[in-house]
C-alpha cells in the first residue's frame, strides 16, 4: 500500500528542481518577510508557512489550502507523501539539501514546509459562541510565547483565544512551528479591548497580575464562573493599569522562594488547568 501511495505522489506531483538563488519562484520561502505574506490590508489573500508533516497535514485537516511545498528530493516520495496524496497537483519545489538550505536560511531539518492560504479571520461572535473558556493575549509580541500559549490552550480544554492588535500575529512561522500546529486546533481572533469587548458575550474577565488587591487562582469564586475571559499580558511589563482596574478579578499565582512571576507561556498553562470548566 505505501508503495502504491508512492509512485501514485511521484506520478500525479508537479515537480520543479530549484537550483538557483535567485529563482523567484520559491519567494515566498526564501525572501518574502512575514509581513509581506501576512498581507493585511486583506488577510484572506495572504499565506503563511507551515512546517514539518505533522504540522502540515493538522492545517490541512482544519481546512487551510495548501498552496506549494519545498522539500528535499526524498521527502517527495516520503514524509511529504501523505500530504501529496491529498493534493497530487500540489506544486513542488525541490532540490539538494545545501541549495535548499542556502535558500532558506538554515537546513530544513524537519523535511517539508507548506505555503498556505489564509482564511478570512473569525469574528469575536464566531469564538465566543458555545465557550465557557477564553484565553486573552494582550500585548504579547514574543512568536515562541504566542506558540506555547495556544498549544497550552489546545492541549487543557479552552474554547478560543482572542489576542489584542499589538500582539503577534498566531500564524507566524515560528509561532506554528512552536505551537505544533495547535493554532489550527483553537478558534481565534482578534479583539480591541480586552475586558470591555467581551461582556456583550457574558463574560467575566480575570486579569493574571501581581496586586495588593489579586485573589489567588484557586479561589472557588473564579471555578464557579460559567463563562470566564484569563488576560495575559506582555512579557516585560505585564497587564496595564487599565486593564487590571478594568477586570472583574485580578488573579494571581502563589509561588514560593521569592518568585514573583512566571513567563506567560508557563503562566498560561497554570491558569488553563486551574481554570478549566
Amino acid at each position: 500500500m505505501w508503495e502504491n501511495l508512492r509512485n501514485f505522489v511521484a506520478n500525479m506531483s508537479k515537480i520543479i528542481e530549484i537550483t538557483s538563488l535567485g529563482d523567484e519562484r520559491i519567494d515566498v520561502y526564501a525572501r518574502l518577510t512575514e509581513a509581506q505574506l501576512r498581507n493585511s490590508l486583506c488577510p484572506e489573500k495572504g499565506l503563511f508557512i507551515a512546517e514539518s508533516p505533522k504540522v502540515i497535514l493538522t492545517a490541512l485537516s482544519a481546512g487551510y489550502e495548501p498552496i506549494s511545498l519545498l522539500c528535499e528530493r526524498k521527502h517527495i516520495t516520503g514524509d511529504a507523501a501523505p500530504i501529496l496524496a491529498q493534493h497530487p497537483n500540489l506544486e513542488v519545489f525541490t532540490g539538494e539539501r545545501e541549495v535548499l538550505a542556502s535558500l532558506t536560511g538554515y537546513t530544513l531539518t524537519r523535511g517539508v514546509l507548506c505555503a498556505m492560504r489564509r482564511r478570512r479571520p473569525l469574528t469575536l461572535s464566531d469564538v465566543c459562541t458555545g465557550a465557557s473558556r477564553l484565553a486573552v493575549i494582550d500585548s504579547v509580541t514574543d512568536t515562541t510565547n504566542i506558540g506555547a500559549i495556544f498549544r497550552s490552550a489546545a492541549a487543557l480544554g479552552v474554547d478560543g483565544v482572542v489576542l489584542t492588535r499589538t500582539s503577534c500575529d498566531p500564524l507566524n512561522r515560528r509561532s506554528i512551528r512552536v505551537s505544533m500546529g495547535s493554532v489550527f486546533l483553537v478558534p481565534w481572533t482578534w479583539i480591541d479591548d480586552p475586558t470591555s469587548d467581551l461582556r456583550p458575550y457574558g463574560f467575566k474577565t480575570a486579569a493574571m497580575a501581581l496586586t495588593d488587591n489579586s485573589v489567588s487562582i484557586d479561589d472557588a469564586a473564579l471555578a464557579a464562573e460559567s463563562k470566564l475571559a484569563i488576560i495575559l499580558g506582555t512579557e516585560g511589563d505585564g497587564l496595564s493599569t487599565r486593564v487590571i482596574e478594568g477586570s472583574d478579578y485580578v488573579v494571581r499565582i502563589p509561588m514560593a522562594h521569592g518568585v514573583d512571576s512566571l513567563n506567560v507561556a508557563a503562566a498560561s498553562a497554570v491558569a488553563f488547568w486551574q481554570l478549566r470548566r
